[in-house]
């Protein structure tokens, strides 16, 4: 049975499940495919900013004007995925003072309320900044969970009747005699069997992998492959986002989010050969610790959880070694006026922050080719989760489920199971997380295994890292898909995952309790064969 829909949207990330959302919502018949689970790429590896835009207000006005007005749509329609700290941008002994008032310039040109305090009111504001600054600049930064924003704009898309396939890679780009762009042929990640889906357009949301994507089409994207790299500490030092005021830099930012904070991020270009395998090096974590203890001196004292690298999908024609001086400005590419290739769209640059955006403008070009005359309404109509006011959301009676809908699911906590002891049981100690809450993620969320799991509830992203959680979550996930063996190599890679984070920064606590990880799961509960290795 030949199967047809009107977008074909590739990409599981935050932009394609934008796409997906606003294509879905417009009456368009969507189909949405990623290579792995959603989030697999740059979205579930950036510091969580709600950025304000001010730290481009100096070198991309444009770029933070975008950010400042995403920004305020997100506070309003997601926002049981924002967290409203506010920021603060720092002026240290060694940087230059003057430089403050061309960034509150900057700033209120771009439509951002960027405002000088008395850095004695900052530290009263945030006790962890530094005590030495010199000057202190307020702005309306934040945290978001990308997680939970790009699980929600999925949610919405299945609500309006889009289809999702994950673990789906797509391995050609279908075409007719005339050289139109009619659809995609996938190969199952797991099963290996292929697969053709055709559609009216296809949008390429695949991040830095659109390169590729491109390419497969007969298109040229130049994408600039930029390497971030970060550190997540074992506990929240700061409630406010703390940045260097000065021009963009290396572990300039601090970002706090749930019971953890992050700092970063590092710039360097990569070859598209090791995208896929991004490694933290001991240069770049004495980069971040070095600089980051300058924003937060307790960070030198505070143990590091875990180090990871994400790729950023800059779109660039010069130079830049390190891609901080290139736009982080929306590229939205007709490839038919641009390549001569018609059904064939790519939407990419920007930023996590502007990705409605991206998704608006992508998807106003696939109406104008099919004649679909339906204007936008992301902007207006909440996301599933923040869809009710907080005086709204429904009370729960348990820490475990109040814990859930504060922050993970919103009002949609009302469709988690906590009325048995069971329900109630404990998962995952660090994160909250319940046995109601897990059987949920694989009921309704798309969880087959425990790394999707860790992105749709946070199971092992806590203190001990899956040490006392992934057995727990394995058993459950054994008991819903029937096949104990499946649950046991589930867990082996799960483990395996969790220390590729962990071996950037493995001395002192951070590895004793590593080995005391592989002590319970190589010991006790006997993985350890070549296989699960």
């Amino acid at each position: 049975m030949v199967q047809e829909y009107d977008i074909i949207v590739i990409g599981g990330g935050i932009t394609g499940a934008g796409v997906a959302r606003d294509a879905s919502m417009r009456g368009l018949k969507t189909l949405l495919v990623e290579r792995h689970d959603l989030t697999d790429g740059a979205t579930g590896r950036n510091h969580g900013l709600l950025h304000s835009g001010a730290r481009y207000a100096v070198t991309d006005s444009e770029s933070a004007s975008e950010c400042i007005r995403e920004n305020m749509i997100l506070r309003r329609i997601a926002s049981h995925c924002v967290e409203q700290t506010d920021g603060l941008f720092i002026t240290l002994p060694e940087d230059d003072l003057g430089y403050q008032a061309t960034f509150i310039e900057s700033c209120r040109k771009a439509g951002i309320n960027a405002f000088a305090i008395d850095p004695k009111e900052a530290i009263r504001l945030e006790p962890s900044v530094n005590k030495s600054l010199i000057g202190a600049v307020r702005v309306p930064d934040g945290a978001v969970d990308p997680f939970r924003l790009t699980v929600a704009n999925v949610v919405d898309a299945q609500l309006h009747g889009a289809e999702v396939l994950t673990y789906k890679q797509v391995t050609s780009i279908l075409k007719d005699d005339s050289g139109r762009v009619t659809g995609i042929e996938v190969t199952d990640f797991h099963t290996k069997q292929q697969k053709k889906y055709y559609s009216k357009i296809v949008i390429n949301a695949a991040g830095i992998w659109g390169h590729g994507i491109a390419q497969m089409a007969g298109a040229q994207v130049n994408m600039f492959p930029a390497k971030g790299a970060l550190l997540i500490f074992g506990h929240r030092v700061n409630n406010m986002v703390l940045n260097r005021c000065r021009k963009p830099a290396d572990a300039d930012i601090l970002v706090p989010g749930d019971t953890i904070c992050l700092i970063g991020t590092t710039s360097s270009r990569v070859p598209f050969e090791e995208v896929d395998n991004m490694n933290v090096t001991p240069q770049e974590v004495e980069v971040l610790m070095r600089e980051g203890e300058k924003l937060a001196p307790s960070l030198a004292s505070t143990r590091i959880l875990r180090a990871y690298a994400g790729v950023r999908p800059l779109v660039a024609a010069d130079n830049d070694p390190s891609g901080r001086s290139i736009s982080r400005g929306i590229v939205c590419l007709d490839h038919e006026t641009r390549d001569g290739i018609p059904g064939f769209i790519s939407i990419t640059g920007g930023k996590l922050m502007t990705y409605r955006l991206m998704a608006e403008w992508a998807v106003d070009l696939a109406c104008k080719k099919l004649g679909v005359d339906r204007k936008c309404e992301t902007a207006e109509v909440c996301l599933p989760g923040s869809s009710s006011t907080p005086q709204e959301q429904p009370r729960v009676g348990t820490t475990i489920g109040q814990r859930a809908a504060r922050g993970r699911h919103g009002e949609r906590t009302s469709q988690i199971s906590l009325s048995s002891d069971t329900d109630r049981s404990i998962v995952c100690e660090c994160e909250e997380v319940s046995v109601g809450e897990v059987n949920y993620a694989i009921e309704k969320l798309g969880v087959t295994g425990l790394v999707d799991m860790r992105r749709r509830t946070r199971v092992g992203m806590g203190t001990c890292q899956g040490e006392l959680c992934a057995c727990r979550a394995a058993g459950l996930l054994a008991k819903a898909d029937g096949c104990a063996q499946k649950a046991i190599s589930n867990v082996a890679e799960f483990l395996n995952e969790r220390w590729k984070g962990i071996r950037p920064i493995a001395w002192g606590e951070t590895l004793c309790e590593a080995q005391f990880t592989s002590w319970i799961y190589e010991g006790v509960c006997g993985l350890g064969t070549p296989q699960e290795k």
